[in-house]
């Protein structure tokens, strides 16, 4: 082996021992000094397109996928993390040829079954839905929707909103009700889906905030329906208030369990606080990661698919970016 193969090895075990303990970004780091030593190694452009998943860098990933197979095309790790890639990427039918590939090589591998049916049902789903689409508008869940005669029933004694609007009494209570694992009633959520819905289709795509010198705002990043995190933030920050903003950069659901009370929280908060609390659309407000990552399932499971379908509608109307003072720019890296 040369002398510069030898070294590359090095640097792929040390990006292994990385990936093991989950430290994915020093395992992208080192499996790159390996591929700079060696980028003739299919097994090294796999195994950083794997950590690149796992970060979900999925333009990264299928592009070290891509290059593993132009170096190996017969090596069957690089047709999966392709595969895996462009169904993170929305792109189906070319992660679907892939799997197909995975599963004809491998018949036995039970995750890689599991993946070529799920994502082959999603391509047939996407086909049906394209065969029955007509020219008309689409209505919105909202049109069928009859709030008024939504009843409470009397054995309910969770939160309501006060005359249909959301108070700081309100959101404690909730905030309360949540904490000890209890519902929302399905009336409330409605109440508060629509009306952020409304809210947030009149702002603009780049929000743009001036703050004076002794003025600050909280920049929060993923909660992935974490709500305990959720609160704790609040616990040692203190709660939304006109002088205590917050920005919550996207990724709000997804992965956790408790997506829907992380997501009806930030909403309320801002129904309460609009020109104090912020939201920022990320790459999991959107229906192939809730698929795929829990939070369509979550709100099925809690309240109903017609719900999902209105959190759909919403996360559309999030914004995409905010600049503050016309000098910091935060949006979320992964859209």
């Amino acid at each position: 082996m040369a002398e510069e193969d030898t070294h590359a090895e090095k640097f792929k075990e040390k990006a292994n021992n990385y990936f093991k303990e989950r430290d994915y970004e020093n395992a992208i780091k080192y499996y790159t000094e390996a591929l700079e030593l060696n980028p003739s190694s299919a097994i090294y452009f796999s195994n950083r397109s794997l950590a690149y998943l796992r970060t979900e860098c999925y333009g990264y990933a299928l592009a070290d996928a891509t290059k593993c197979l132009e170096i190996d095309q017969n090596y069957i790790k690089g047709y999966y993390r392709r595969a895996t890639s462009n169904m993170a990427l929305g792109k189906f039918k070319a992660a679907l040829k892939d799997y197909e590939t995975v599963v004809r090589v491998r018949p036995n591998d039970k995750d890689a079954k599991m993946k070529y049916q799920e994502c082959n049902k999603i391509v047939k789903r996407k086909a049906f839905e394209r065969a029955i689409a007509s020219d008309e508008i689409k209505r919105s869940v909202v049109d069928s929707l009859d709030i008024e005669n939504m009843m409470i029933e009397d054995q309910y004694t969770g939160p309501k909103l006060e005359e249909g609007k959301v108070t700081m009494r309100f959101m404690k209570e909730m905030m309360e009700c949540f904490k000890d694992q209890k519902k929302l009633h399905r009336k409330c959520a409605y109440q508060i889906l629509i009306q952020v819905k409304e809210l947030l289709s009149k702002l603009p795509s780049l929000i743009e905030i001036t703050l004076k010198e002794t003025e600050k705002i909280t920049i929060c990043g993923d909660t992935h329906g974490q709500f305990y995190d959720l609160l704790n933030i609040f616990e040692l920050n203190g709660l939304p208030s006109e002088t205590n903003p917050y920005l919550f950069n996207g990724d709000f659901v997804d992965r956790g369990s408790f997506s829907l009370e992380v997501i009806l929280t930030l909403f309320g908060f801002k129904l309460l606080l609009p020109d104090s609390f912020y939201l920022l659309r990320g790459n999991h407000e959107t229906d192939n990661m809730n698929q795929m990552y829990g939070f369509e399932g979550e709100v099925k499971a809690k309240y109903t698919a017609q719900m999902f379908t209105l959190f759909s509608e919403v996360f559309q109307w999030l914004p995409l970016a905010q600049c503050i003072n016309g000098k910091v720019l935060v949006g979320n890296p992964d859209l």
